[in-house]
This record gives C-alpha cells, structure tokens and sequence, in this order.
C-alpha cells in the first residue's frame, strides 16, 4: 500500500441537480414506508427546467393495487412531497420553483416475476431484490472513519447550506460543489494542496466587493471545518473558478437519481459496485447489503483490528444467502483477514446478511431514507432511527467471535 500520495474527492450540495434528485426519490420512498412498511418501491427521478418526473415500479398495502390504481389520496400526497423537498431545499428561482414546477408521475405496480423471486413464501425466504456485488469501506483517517477528503468536501457544504437556510449568508443559493486534494505522508493526511469551491451565487456576487466577501466567507468556511495544521502556505484555492454561477439547479443542468454514487460512498477511496441507492426500499442489496457492509467494515476499524477495511458482498436475485463474501485490509490487519470472514459468519444476530437478516438488525424498514440523499450515506451520526448501520455495537461480537 503507498504511504506517500496526493488523493482527491469530491461532493455536491443538496441543491445539485442529481442531489434534488435523489432527496425526490427517496422522500417517496420514506412516504411509502411509513405507509406500509413492507413496501416494494423503486423510484427514479428525473429534474430539468421547471419540470420533475418520476417513473418506476412500486407495491404496499394503501398504496396501490395490483391493477394500478392508486389508493385514494396517494397521488396527492405525492405531488405534496415532491413540492416539499423541493422547497426544503430552497429552490424559489424562475427555472426551478417548487410551486411552479410541471410535476409528472409515471411510477406503475411492480413486476409479478420480480415479485415473486423476492417475496418470502413457503420454504423459500426473502430473496434478493436483484443481482450485484455491494461493498462497504472505513478507515481511520477521521473520527468518523471515513476518507478525509471526502468527509472535509461533505462538511464545507454542509456548513454553507447551514449557513444559507439560517440567512447568515443570504448571497449563496442551492446549488453547489466541492472538491478537497490532501497529501498523504505515511498513510495520514499531512496537508491540504487544494480545495476547490464552486457554488450558485445571488446576482452581482461575480464581481468587485461582492466577490471579494463570497471568496473571504468560502475561505473562512474552509478554515473552520479543516484542521488547521493541513491549511498552509501552500494550499491553493479555486473559488468559482469558471466566474459566475448564477444559473444553477436543475434549470442549468438535469439531474437524475443515482449519478453520484461516489459522493454518496466513500469518495473513491473504495470500490463501488454499481448500485444506486436512493428511490429504493430495503429489499434491494443495492441499498441495504451496501450499507451492511459500512457497517462490518466500520465495527472493524473501530475494534482495532484494522487501520484500513474493505467488505465485498454479492447476491442473485431471488436468492437469501449471499453468494460470497470478502474481507480486505490492505495489510493493516492485527488478524488475518480470512479470519475476519470466519468471524462474520459467526455472529448469529446479523441473520446470515440475508436481506431479511439486514433489514431486520439494521431496523430498515422504517421512512429514514430522506436524510441519507445528501452529505453521504456514511460517516453520519447515529441517532434514534437514523444511520443504524453508521453504529460500533458489533465491536465485542467481533473480538468474541475471534478468540
């Protein structure tokens, strides 16, 4: 493993195009469950000018029916989230305005032969949602065990939303990126040699003392959420560097559920296996598996039995049992890492990592999914029902298993 390195990762804000997309997708999916939990949703949203479509396949209990008729009222109370998220986020401009927008829904009852793979009857346990491999990833570079550069990128936009909704800087607007390089001495970041800040502007702050006070409020953000030992003389700044950023949202570009995959993992300090995980319900692995394995992967760091950890985890559609699983830490281990696998295997509350056994330890099957669509899906704080699999409750499971 090299010790010595420059590494870069990215985010985006809730008001990014894809972000406004999946905040959509998955406020449908938390309406839904809180409905029936047992719902099968699969939500996509599209965003462009003043328009938002939804498209996809769903089943539950006062939802809709077999035939496609919906429950009374749903369809509503659909459109009512879709404007509400919308709104949440801040988008009262004329290309995008919660209120203005043309709303379209085009979602439809899910597939019987999709159905009936993953439903539990007779012998057969729940089975997969679909195919795929999932991983999950932690390390030690921050407290909350997560690539540094990706927690510093999500952070600097989590502040400036803060600060943005609370009026504190009246001058920013939803949309916004982020993008942190740190250099590595030894396998620790030491320093930070650029960050890059691009972020939708009110009219006017592209020039003269407006422009000065956005790039002074920017850098004193940075300042705040870094440590300051890795700000030096020679980190560079690039603060909206193409000049003006009024047009932004998803009336300056469309976004699509599921195209920031990377920013909602681990910023491409680890593999990703494909799977989008907004708009969908905890039967897909593409969501829960992944987050199962954060959550192996994480409990490992935390014991002290790694310093680094990767978690593969694959299934076929309809099938319980995961088809393998991998354990990978990059020769920081204290044991060795196929003594990790055996160890996993072990533990009798994680219910062999079916589908069933995830959702059911993890409590998934509850509406906490519309926290999870900006700022990542890990490295957050858990906290009554939200980020389950962001807890270290495995830690002595672990050390037992392994004695």
């Amino acid at each position: 493993m090299r010790t010595s390195y420059l590494f870069t990762s990215e985010s985006v804000s809730e008001g990014h195009p894809d972000k406004v997309a999946d905040q959509i997708s998955d406020a449908i999916v938390d309406l839904f469950l809180s409905k029936d939990p047992e719902a099968r949703v699969a939500c996509e949203t599209m965003t462009t000018t003043n328009r938002v479509v939804l498209a996809g396949e769903i089943r539950g209990k006062g939802i809709m029916d077999e035939d496609g008729n919906w429950a009374e009222g749903v369809r509503e109370e659909i459109e009512r989230a879709v404007r509400e998220t919308v709104k949440r986020i801040g988008y009262e401009q004329s290309g995008f305005h919660w209120d203005k927008l043309d709303f379209a829904n085009h979602l439809h009852p899910q597939s019987a032969h999709i159905a009936q793979g993953v439903d539990a009857s007779g012998n057969k346990d729940e089975g997969a949602g679909d195919q795929g491999i999932m991983f999950g990833f932690a390390c030690d570079e921050t407290p909350d065990l997560m690539p540094a550069t990706l927690d510093y990128s999500h952070k600097i936009l989590q502040r400036m939303a803060d600060d943005r909704h609370s009026g504190r800087a009246p001058f920013l607007e939803p949309d916004a990126k982020s993008q942190v390089t740190l250099r590595f001495e030894n396998g620790k970041p030491v320093e930070a040699t650029a960050i890059v800040v691009s972020t939708q502007h009110a009219k006017g702050y592209d020039e003269g003392e407006n422009e000065a006070e956005l790039h002074t409020y920017v850098k004193q953000v940075i300042a705040d959420v870094l440590p300051a030992n890795l700000i030096t003389a020679n980190t560079v700044y690039h603060i909206n560097p193409t000049g003006s950023f009024e047009i932004g949202g998803p009336d300056g570009d469309a976004g699509i559920t599921g195209r920031k995959i990377i920013v909602d993992t681990y910023g491409g300090a680890a593999p990703h296996g494909g799977g989008a995980f907004s708009g969908k319900d905890p039967t897909k692995v593409d969501r829960s598996a992944a987050y199962a394995a954060r959550y192996l992967a994480k409990n490992i760091v935390a014991a002290g039995l790694a310093r680094r950890c990767t978690i593969q985890l694959a299934y076929a559609i309809g099938v319980s049992k995961p088809l393998s699983l991998y354990v990978d830490t990059h020769g920081t281990g204290s044991v060795g890492d196929d003594q990790l696998e055996a160890a996993i295997g072990k533990i009798d509350k994680l219910g062999g990592l079916t589908p069933r056994g995830i959702r059911t330890h993890l409590t998934l099957n509850k509406p906490i999914y519309g926290a999870t669509a900006a700022y990542g899906h890990f490295g957050r704080k858990a906290e009554g029902d939200l980020f389950p699999w962001e807890k270290t409750d495995l830690v002595d499971d672990l050390r037992a298993a392994l004695a």
